[in-house]
């Protein structure tokens, strides 16, 4: 865990964990549960005019009259300690809270971490979080999309050539939802997401290698891919007993 950034989903939130990998030289960034009240200890930045000063207040009570931008504070939370021989002991911790206000979504998001501000702005603690999304979205087109939903075998020399071939299929997908992007500057990226991309892809991407070879002056036939669907529909178990030979007998 040591100088390692993981990236907390709420179903893993727990202070006991952010604790341990602070204890054990890593850094991490989670979103605040909505009923998180922490105690503000300090604030990492000042913001001009009549704001409110709120060290010593929970943090709920901030969030009702909240109006600057930016909220980058130091909280204390408490909570209890895994049990052992029967006793359950209780901590108390300190870690850096950031809330920034997201225009598009008219709300505020509120991020938990131990990364100092010396090392990330408060607006690059909630950039950092977002790459757990992208992250999440990588793997969902990988199993929904390139098969890497249900590997149907227990052969490792197979599984790693099925891992293979659906990230080999997610670059090459990749580089022309890239090209793409930049043909297309002006169509917005909320409507034009990898993720939709990749269906269009799986669907056109026959169409794209018959493209693709013409273009390399290697032109597909209809006596080639005859001789190709012949040659797969061979069954090679030719001895194995049918359960229904009787019916059609």
């Amino acid at each position: 865990m040591k100088d390692r950034i993981p990236l907390i989903d709420l179903g893993f939130y727990k202070y006991q964990m952010f604790t341990r990998i602070k204890e054990n030289g890593g850094y991490f960034v989670s979103r605040l549960k909505s009923n998180a009240n922490p105690l503000i200890i300090e604030t990492h930045r000042t913001c001009r005019g009549r704001s409110i000063d709120v060290p010593g207040m929970h943090l709920q009570d901030v969030l009702k009259d909240l109006k600057r931008q930016v909220l980058d504070v130091e909280v204390e939370v408490k909570f209890s300690r895994r049990a052992y021989r029967g006793k359950e002991k209780k901590e108390i911790e300190r870690f850096r809270l950031v809330e920034i206000y997201n225009e598009d979504e008219d709300k505020y998001h509120l991020y938990v971490t131990n990364i100092s501000p010396e090392l990330l702005e408060p607006e690059e603690v909630a950039r950092l979080y977002g790459a757990r999304w992208e992250i999440e979205i990588l793997f969902k087109e990988l199993k929904s999309r390139y098969a890497l939903d249900m590997v149907p075998t227990s052969n490792p020399q197979v599984i790693e050539a099925m891992i293979w071939i659906a990230i080999l299929t997610l670059i090459i997908s990749r580089k022309i939802y890239k090209v793409l992007r930049a043909i297309n500057p002006e169509v917005k990226m909320a409507r034009f997401t990898t993720l939709r991309w990749s269906n269009i892809f799986t669907e056109n991407a026959s169409s794209l290698l018959a493209i693709v070879l013409s273009h390399m002056g290697l032109e597909t036939s209809l006596k080639a891919s005859l001789e190709f669907s012949m040659s797969e529909a061979v069954d090679p178990h030719v001895t194995r007993k049918r359960f229904t030979e009787e019916w059609w007998a």
